[in-house]
């Protein structure tokens, strides 16, 4: 069988009765009434250097070969990336295990208690090491927290309105470059102050400032001082810290920070070429309510025992859309959850021991340098030395090459190295001899100098029982097994997420992505020794170009949020070049995604929606309106398409001509191209730009809520307003390696830390489309319409299928509408989504784009079985909401309003339900066979957020048993 026979799930035969059900004589007959010719590509998709498609065994092969262009080497070079050991029952039971990198965002928090608990792990890690009150559970990476830091200040900070912000000169290049395009896009003010140099505070009005502790050249900084006068001028401080040097200096609570940023690569995450890695953003109480990204909180389930859930502001750009207080979806879960699970493997013992084995090596390699005559130019570090070597930094760093170690040029006369976890000795011996030096003394022996007292930490971290009771990896290998069996991912059952798209995440995707050859290579390494990478990237940049008809692809946006940002920074660069500053409104259609009017806040825009019709259609009078009112200012409009409601609408075309008329762009969001891959191309019908979802069309996993890849499509005229590269200044690397890279070539403002964003997934694409082939694509598409179409039509009788479009046909996805018997029944959309556990599924979109409805798309990847025992759920549902609606179960007492059912409910000793034990457990016949129990029982969200608690609760709420408890006494003995 081919791969695309793997990938697809109706078999031929399920297709013809599936086109039977649906009245359709052929697939192409069904596509050709469902997808409007106006959309249509005019030819057929070919993909450039893939003639044809490639087996699996074919794949890996070709994959192998671009890994082996790439160098491993000992990566020296730090400026945030760090070379980590990753415990290898992290990776193999985390980062390879589907249970874990095939989960959804964890919204409906019953059937995601396992991720819940790994997130709050990591959240009271940061909290902890940080000497913070609240952490949020990931941002996308540690330049873009670090900007999201600075509007929080600027947002919360009360005494100082119209001020100013204040960055240190000594934070890491990327940091400053991605902080000072967020504040550009605002049009906030903002001063950098070398405070090495003696600069102080400016005169005028300061809302905040964003201090480091450890600057980009390894340089120990006493923060304190800097906080102190940050207050006294009315100003709010942040600091960028180092989780690892955390263990052993002053965590910036302590030091009087409102907050801290940072990345928790170093626990245990590969280089990854630049990402995905977890960042955090901790804050002092006070400011839960402002805090960007996910929280997970600490709630009550329905008896009453502790439960986990997402806090606050779940799903905010719904809500406040353009006033939310950012545009973050995405996040960085899986990362943040391998860790989370590192500190909980090491504990605070075996982290503080790393730390100062680093710490003690980079002492070993100052020592050593000093004996030469090559002082270090500071005097006070944690694991990077700064060495000047005037006229001999090429030749130095030629020689660590050749001995197979990358270290950082900083300039002609000086040179960077970083230490980390799996640096040996014998490595730094060579480093040494790199710059004819030889050590001074032992390895191992004296060299640990101390921290200094003002900078040195005193305080205790992690003392939680969770990060003390799994050292062995039999408990470790055990805990994380029953934390993923709490959960229900896509290794279980469909997903049948509308506009996610929770598709088949193949094993041999999968399996390139943790090989050291693509894992273990630094963003800056030089670019010789990453040909591998590039020319992978290449060949993606290429293929997604075909895909979407448009003349260039930059893969930097690391989330779908940062895609949508990158490309009206691109639109807005591309008026601000004619000459017209002044178009600054853009259009958003009622329905759009709520990430659309976040982003275009966040890029300075100013947001006019424009109404939509009864059908989820855009009214063209409305359009027209809208038009003729901005028309001098019209930057331009965002378009989903398909459509949000699930439809492909006849005038698209028609819409993109109307806004170019007036001089504006097009952004068609990508969202929902798993229903065009292979018919159409948004740059061929209308489309300037566009983001595409890696994570939902390309196969790219989930992974509990990230990570994500966003990567921007655009025309011809937009190529020079793609994201540049944050790391370049003072980089000392070649940003423009491969001269095909037009990521490297734009000059518009990066949106993410590193030049090729989330880089480190990107195999996971490459090994879909190389596979499936331009045929594949387009069968996959074709696949997945005819899957939607047909849940459409056996759910309609009992649920409407509230849009549809010409021929009563919707696209990839459908909205069902469970409003009328919610009226007569009081049982409600969330209702069924909690009932739907008890039948082993999780949930579908829920009250979006329209409050009490469900948003349901089945994907190419599920077969007829799958689908009919979706169908067979929600009949039985619609059977049970009927029965209250009738009057024969009062909706309170209802199975549907008592969901979801755990096993510990059911074995109680009373039950005084009017409907029977075996009805909540096994509501079908096919249940009683693998069967998935709930953890537990329906969540309170309410008192969740009234009474917030964002850390791992007392271990005695949970009713650890004897044997628990002497494991926690004997874990406290040994630490």
């Amino acid at each position: 069988m081919t791969f695309l026979d793997r990938h697809l799930g109706p078999r031929p035969d399920e297709i013809e009765t599936m086109l039977a059900d649906l009245g359709r004589d052929s697939l192409d007959a069904l596509i050709d009434a469902a997808v409007p010719g106006s959309v249509r590509r005019a030819d057929e998709l070919t993909l450039p250097g893939l003639e044809e498609p490639l087996d699996e065994t074919a794949a890996l092969a070709r994959i192998r070969e671009l890994a082996a262009k790439n160098t491993v080497r000992a990566q020296m070079i730090g400026q945030g990336y760090h070379e980590t050991v990753t415990p290898a029952v992290l990776r193999r039971n985390i980062l390879e295990n589907p249970a874990w990198y095939t989960s959804y965002t964890p919204y409906q928090a019953e059937i995601s208690q396992g991720r819940l608990e790994a997130l709050l792990n990591f959240q009271n890690a940061m909290m902890d090491l940080t000497g913070l009150d609240i952490a949020n559970a990931s941002m996308l990476d540690e330049a873009t927290s670090a900007a999201e830091a600075v509007l929080l200040m600027h947002r919360a900070n009360r005494k100082v309105k119209r001020g100013v912000a204040v960055l240190d000169a000594r934070l890491l290049p990327q940091t400053l470059q991605i902080t000072r395009g967020r504040l550009d896009a605002l049009g906030l003010e903002h001063r950098t102050v070398d405070f090495a140099a003696g600069q102080s505070l400016p005169e005028e009005p300061v809302f905040g400032v964003l201090l480091t502790q450890i600057g980009s050249e390894g340089q120990l900084i006493d923060v304190a001082p800097l906080i102190a006068a940050a207050k006294e001028a009315g100003a709010m401080a942040t600091v960028a810290c180092d989780p690892l040097a955390l263990t052993l200096l002053a965590s910036p609570g302590s030091l009087g920070a409102d907050a801290a940023v940072g990345s928790s690569q170093r626990f245990g995450v590969p280089l990854f070429f630049g990402g995905p890695h977890a960042a955090f953003l901790a804050v002092r109480k006070g400011l839960e309510r402002s805090l960007p990204g996910r929280l997970v909180g600490v709630s009550t389930d329905s008896s009453g025992r502790p439960a986990y859930r997402l806090a606050l502001q779940t799903r905010e750009q719904h809500i406040r859309r353009e006033k939310a207080t950012s545009n973050i979806c995405t996040a960085q879960a899986l990362l943040a959850i391998v860790a989370g699970a590192y500190a909980v493997y090491h504990g605070p013992q075996g982290l503080r021991r790393i730390a100062e084995d680093v710490h003690v090596k980079a002492a070993y390699l100052a020592a050593g340098l000093g004996a030469a005559g090559l002082e270090p130019v500071h005097a006070d570090f944690f694991d990077t030395v700064t060495v000047r070597v005037p006229g001999r930094a090429d030749a130095v760093l030629a020689a660590a090459e050749r001995a197979g170690i990358n270290l950082r040029r900083i300039d002609a006369d000086t040179l960077g190295i970083s230490v980390g976890e799996p640096h040996t000795w014998a490595q730094l011996d060579d480093v040494l001899a790199a710059f004819d030096a030889a050590p001074d003394g032992q390895p191992g022996a004296g060299f640990g100098r101390e921290i200094p007292a003002p900078l040195a930490r005193r305080d205790e971290y992690l003392t939680h029982p969770v990060f003390h009771r799994h050292r062995s990896e039999t408990a470790m290998m055990r805990y994380l097994r029953e934390l993923s069996d709490k959960d229900l991912a896509l290794d279980r059952t469909m997903i049948p997420l509308g506009s996610c798209t929770m598709k088949l995440n193949a094993a041999a995707e999968m399996e390139p992505i943790s090989w050291p050859e693509f894992a273990g290579i630094h963003p800056l390494a030089p670019a010789e020794q990453t040909a591998g990478w590039l020319e992978l990237i290449e060949d993606l940049e290429r293929w997604l170009s075909a895909i979407t008809g448009y003349a260039g692809v930059s893969l930097q946006p690391n989330a779908g949020s940062q895609g949508e940002y990158a490309g009206l920074l691109a639109i807005r660069g591309y008026h601000r070049d004619r000459g017209e500053e002044g178009r600054d409104v853009v259009l958003i259609p009622a329905s759009a995604h709520g990430t659309n009017a976040a982003s275009a806040a966040l890029a300075g825009l100013r947001v006019v929606a424009v109404a939509t019709a009864e059908d989820g259609s855009i009214l063209l009078d409305d359009l027209d309106a809208k038009i003729g009112k901005h028309r001098e200012e019209l930057a331009g409009i965002m378009i989903t398409y398909p459509s949000t409601h699930g439809v492909f609408e006849e005038d698209v075309a028609e819409v993109c001509a109307r806004v170019h008329a007036a001089g504006g762009q097009v952004y068609l969001d990508g969202a929902n191209l798993n229903a065009l891959v292979g018919l159409g191309a948004p740059g061929a019908f209308g489309g300037d730009v566009s983001h595409l979802n890696l994570h939902k069309t390309f196969c790219i996993p989930h992974g509990g809520g990230g990570p994500g890849v966003g990567p921007l499509a655009v025309a011809e005229q937009l190529l020079p307003y793609l994201p540049g590269d944050a790391a370049a200044a003072g980089a000392g690397h070649d940003a423009a390696a491969s001269d095909s890279s037009r990521t490297a070539a734009g000059r518009a403002q990066a949106v993410s830390q590193a030049l090729f964003g989330s880089a480190g997934v990107l195999p996971i694409s490459w090994m879909y489309i190389a596979m499936m082939g331009a045929q594949g694509l387009r069968e996959a598409t074709r696949t997945a319409i005819l899957n939607a179409n047909w849940l459409a039509r056996k759910l309609d009788p009992l649920f409407p299928v509230l849009y549809t479009g010409s021929g009563g046909l919707v696209a990839h996805e459908c909205i069902l509408d469970l409003r009328p018997l919610t009226e007569a029944s009081g049982i409600t959309a969330e209702d069924v989504c909690k009932r739907l556990m008890d039948y082993g599924f999780h949930a579908p979109t829920l009250a979006f784009p329209v409050p009490g409805t469900l948003m349901v798309e089945p994907t190419e990847s599920e077969d007829l079985a799958e689908l009919t025992r979706f169908v067979d759920a929600m009949s039985a549902i619609h059977a049970e909401m009927t029965a209250v609606a009738e009057g024969r179960v009062p909706a309170a007492e209802s199975a549907l309003r008592r969901a979801p059912h755990t096993a510990e409910a059911l074995l109680g000793a009373d039950w005084d339900r009017p409907y029977t034990r075996e009805q909540a457990a096994y509501p079908l016949p096919a249940l009683r066979t693998g069967k998935y129990w709930p953890p537990v029982g329906r969540i309170d969200g309410t008192a969740g957020d009234r009474n917030l608690v964002c850390e791992c609760p007392p271990i005695s709420a949970f009713d650890i048993d004897a044997h628990d408890d002497a494991a926690q006494s004997a874990a406290a003995q040994e630490d």
